[in-house]
């Protein structure tokens, strides 16, 4: 007998990816394993059990790797090497074996963008015009003119080129003055990317998530005016990472318009999977609004891509929820809904929330992470999202979503046992780690997290959402989004509500050659519909996820 929901389960030929659920994590703050204030490799191995019975396909570290920590990792010195704080070498082996004997995989952060201006490189680069390392980052003789343009943190950052005068140059860097930027037209940078993705391929990583796609791949003017792209170093590195292991993936971070998705997927020779910021952000807009058109508007623009390519959906990430790519209108909702005050908002652009605090309520969430794992490709899963961890906003920027991960009500949440921590965790409030943390949740049945695990499990049943046609229904309601997923002979239908009030709405699944009859995924309701009409009730909020047949 086959389990339930096996109907049309994709061939074994399908790519891993396409049906995946990420987790994302940050091993520092995850779990202490050594008691002093910063978690580690070890205290990770050692909750491996608990992100196995969540039911996550692959874990995405954020960056490991030697670094002076002025951004959160991101300010890499040791492309090579494991951040002595975190652990040893051979830790992440240990913990890499462990992850791989409960069937989940491990992409790590390749930020390639960029180095710490303590790298050896850069320290070589500084020293003379003479130095095998000169050209490896941008210079320029002269002050350029385009100091003030293409800033990433606006009111943080004031300049992309920087004065150095030890190179008696300026220097281009897209983020912080401290992380100088690799020059990515000279080939021994791009040889020397390639052993770095060789390397960590080799040791066992099915992957990497890629930082900051559009800036790795530009070529900056000094004098101003539009970067130049080169897309074809995308397919450079998928080759490498597709001859060191056939399975491995990128997953790309590109914050791009929908016109300019397929250059990065590159045919199917580009990135793996994508971020879809565009249809995160207008999910958001919904979500402010009660209406689910600019999300139906969003999927449809973005549904065109390469068959082998897939897109990975989220709520939340570790930075801000980035907003620029909405109508100043649209923009100004979201802000107003789930970001009043300026303390909230970051860049001018985005929030610097967790989805908990935004929301409010455990119905909401759930709301939210069924329209989620409805989207029609990868998932990802922000740490703490799953308990509907809150934020700290007294933190600094980016900060305030980065704090500890809450596993029990004791001391620190149970992250650690020291007393000073890489950061604080959230200890008061109804989001601090006395109200809010896995173990009470795990023990309570109607949970957000019990809710989550069974969310997931039914996800995984449903493979004709990340593997099928996608077609979003007519529903005459513009509050009722409703998509259809169509895999061989088997449909799955997602139906939501962004509306405060109940609506009743009719689907046509004349389309489907089983549509007479609906079976709910999450509970023992069904349908029956002459002809493939159904009539059907979704209560404030609601959301159903049907089988067709």
């Amino acid at each position: 007998m086959r389990p339930k929901g096996s109907e049309g389960m994709p061939s074994q030929m399908e790519p891993w990816y396409r049906n995946a659920v990420i987790y994302s994590l940050s091993v520092e703050t995850f779990m202490d394993g050594n008691g002093d204030g910063i978690g580690d490799f070890s205290g990770l191995r050692d909750r491996l059990d608990y992100l196995e019975s969540l039911g996550v396909d692959a874990l995405w570290l954020a960056p490991t790797y030697p670094t002076p920590n002025r951004d959160d990792g991101y300010d890499i010195t040791d492309y090579y090497g494991i951040d002595e704080r975190l652990g040893s070498s051979g830790d992440f082996a240990e913990f890499l074996f462990e992850a791989d004997g409960r069937g989940m995989r491990v992409l790590l952060d390749l930020v390639v963008n960029h180095t710490s201006d303590r790298h050896p490189w850069f320290f070589s680069a500084q020293s003379s015009e003479e130095s095998d390392y000169r050209d490896w980052y941008v210079w320029s003789r002269k002050r350029p003119r385009a100091a003030r343009s293409g800033v990433v943190f606006p009111g943080v950052q004031g300049s992309t080129w920087s004065y150095d005068q030890k190179a008696r140059s300026w220097y281009f860097h897209r983020f912080y003055d401290f992380e100088p930027d690799l020059n990515m037209e000279n080939p021994r940078v791009r040889d020397e990317i390639h052993r770095v993705l060789s390397y960590w391929l080799r040791l066992g990583v099915a992957g990497f998530r890629v930082d900051a796609v559009p800036f790795i791949i530009e070529k900056p003017r000094p004098e101003g005016g539009a970067a130049e792209l080169h897309f074809e170093y995308l397919r450079e590195l998928r080759e490498v990472v597709q001859w060191r292991r056939g399975d491995a993936i990128l997953l790309g971070e590109a914050n791009v318009v929908p016109r300019d998705d397929e250059h990065y997927f590159a045919d199917g020779d580009g990135l793996h999977l994508m971020f879809n910021f565009w249809v995160n952000q207008h999910l958001f807009a919904s979500l402010a609004t009660g209406d689910a058109r600019p999300l139906a508007s969003a999927l449809a623009a973005t549904r065109k891509i390469p068959a082998r390519a897939q897109w990975a959906y989220f709520l939340r990430n570790h930075d801000e929820l980035d907003l620029g790519r909405l109508q100043p209108r649209e923009r100004e909702a979201v802000f107003g809904r789930f970001a009043p005050e300026a303390t909230m908002q970051l860049y001018g652009r985005g929030i610097r929330r967790r989805l908990a605090p935004m929301l409010g309520d455990q119905r909401r969430l759930e709301f939210a992470y069924s329209l989620l794992f409805s989207l029609p490709g990868a998932a990802v899963l922000r740490y703490g999202e799953e308990i509907g961890m809150g934020d700290n906003l007294r933190l600094r920027e980016r900060d305030a979503i980065r704090t500890p991960m809450q596993w029990t009500n004791g001391r620190n949440g149970g992250f650690s046992t020291s007393e000073q921590l890489i950061r604080p965790a959230i200890g008061k409030g109804p989001y601090g780690f006395d109200a809010i943390n896995v173990e009470e949740q795990l023990r309570r049945p109607d949970s957000l997290l019990r809710w989550m695990i069974e969310l997931i499990r039914i996800r995984k049943e449903c493979p004709e959402i990340g593997a099928g046609e996608w077609h979003i229904l007519p529903t005459r309601s513009r509050q009722v989004l409703a998509v259809l997923y169509t895999l061989r002979d088997s449909a799955v239908l997602c139906l939501h509500n962004f509306d405060e009030t109940p609506r009743e709405i009719t689907v046509d699944l004349k389309m489907t050659s089983s549509g007479e009859r609906l079976r709910s995924l999450l509970d023992q309701q069904a349908s029956h519909g002459p002809a493939g009409r159904h009539r059907l009730r979704l209560e404030p909020l609601g959301y159903e996820w049907y089988r067709v047949g």
